[in-house]
């Protein structure tokens, strides 16, 4: 056992470990000599244990049963770490368990499941969200990983579009704006969330609803009204993301948005640097914004936009050249983020070294001199305001 805790220290404080640890967590998981800490990290292994997913499925197998109908921790367990790794045999038992109860509304869960393609990914949580129905934390979690299915999610929209009679209306905004016009049939209750006629309207709800409105029917004339009105306003973080994807329809705007770049919350200048980018395409006036927010010091506190201004120099391309040293010598870090100790410490540094890979490749294409780890799926966004 001693030697399953070191292997288990190991992958947890290094991005680049000896793959014989890795090597060791499979075993002992797969063996029955496993530990909580040796389950909970295989399920976060992600594409670091590829290699050994035909044993995962096979013990897979073995803990459903003749008639593959078990539910147990064992199914659990081995069912995401082959999720994780983006294996599509991992369904049929990610299946079962949405059925019966098995497959929790944990945001670890959530990170693992979104590894999946968008379109197996939208019928396993559609499952999920009739049967959590007036569970809080599975329509919140359910409709987060729904919305990264975009398009792929359409043949959720009619139930999703009933959460917006619900305490989840938020989330569901999100979910029917990334359908697109296959939910324009949501169109008229956003409208009327987005000009304050639903009773039920909520500081926040305007601003998305205004913007779904113009995902799902095409016209920005609502969502550039009220989004502009709240960053002219000064409560520009509750509009500057929705003003980001709306992009040159939001000339009128950029002004108002500009004037944001020196505002003293964090959060409001990353979003307004990049707001302004996509408005007006000049990156002299963002990039000096968003890089000034990388600290490569950031243990991962989620309260710190330093992702989130990565992911937006990323966005930039070319023109952010100046961060590609500084993002190299943290994509070089041995060791992982340190804040999220408690549950997920590998999937959220995996995140952030996808988000490191994936920028440097975009600003300086095939860049030499860097270590470039394989990228891990994509996994449920650091929550921040308003994100789009």
């Amino acid at each position: 056992m001693k030697r399953v805790d070191s292997a288990v220290e190991a992958v947890h404080r290094y991005r680049r470990p000896d793959p014989a640890c890795w090597d060791v967590v499979v075993e002992a998981v797969c063996s029955e000599a496993s530990s909580y800490d040796a389950d909970h990290t295989l399920i976060q292994a992600g594409s670091a244990v590829t290699r050994h997913a035909d044993r995962i499925a096979e013990d897979l197998r073995r803990h459903q049963g003749l008639f593959g109908t078990a539910v147990g921790h064992g199914v659990h367990v081995r069912a995401l770490a082959l999720a994780g790794t983006g294996d599509l045999r991992a369904l049929p038992a990610l299946r079962h368990l949405a059925e019966h109860g098995g497959l929790s509304s944990s945001r670890l869960d959530a990170q693992v499941i979104a590894a999946l393609p968008a379109a197996e990914l939208a019928p396993l949580m559609l499952t999920k969200l009739r049967r959590d129905r007036d569970d809080y934390h599975g329509n919140t979690t359910t409709l987060e990983l729904l919305a990264l299915c975009g398009a792929a999610a359409a043949p959720a929209s009619a139930e999703v579009a009933r959460r917006l009679d619900m305490p989840y209306a938020y989330d569901a905004m999100r979910v029917l704006g990334r359908i697109g016009p296959a939910a324009a049939a949501a169109a008229d209750r956003l409208a009327a969330y987005a000009t304050g006629r639903d009773p039920r309207t909520r500081r926040n709800h305007p601003r998305r609803a205004a913007w779904a409105h113009w995902r799902v029917t095409g016209d920005p004339a609502l969502a550039l009204d009220v989004c502009g009105a709240a960053v002219r306003s000064g409560t520009g973080s509750h509009g500057l993301p929705f003003l980001a994807d709306l992009g040159p329809l939001a000339a009128a705007h950029a002004d108002a948005v500009r004037g944001l770049l020196d505002s003293p919350g964090a959060w409001t200048r990353v979003a307004a640097a990049h707001a302004y980018w996509r408005i007006t395409g000049d990156p002299e006036s963002a990039v000096p914004v968003l890089l000034a927010e990388v600290d490569p010091a950031w243990a991962g506190h989620p309260a710190v936009p330093v992702q989130e201004a990565v992911r937006r120099l990323g966005e930039i391309g070319a023109p952010a050249a100046a961060a590609a040293p500084l993002l190299g010598r943290i994509l070089a870090q041995e060791e992982r983020l340190r804040y999220p100790l408690a549950r997920a410490r590998i999937l959220a540094d995996a995140d952030y070294v996808r988000t490191l890979t994936e920028a440097l490749e975009r600003i300086a294409p095939g860049g030499a001199g860097r270590p470039v780890p394989a990228p891990s799926k994509e996994l449920l966004p650091v929550p921040a305001p308003e994100r789009v």
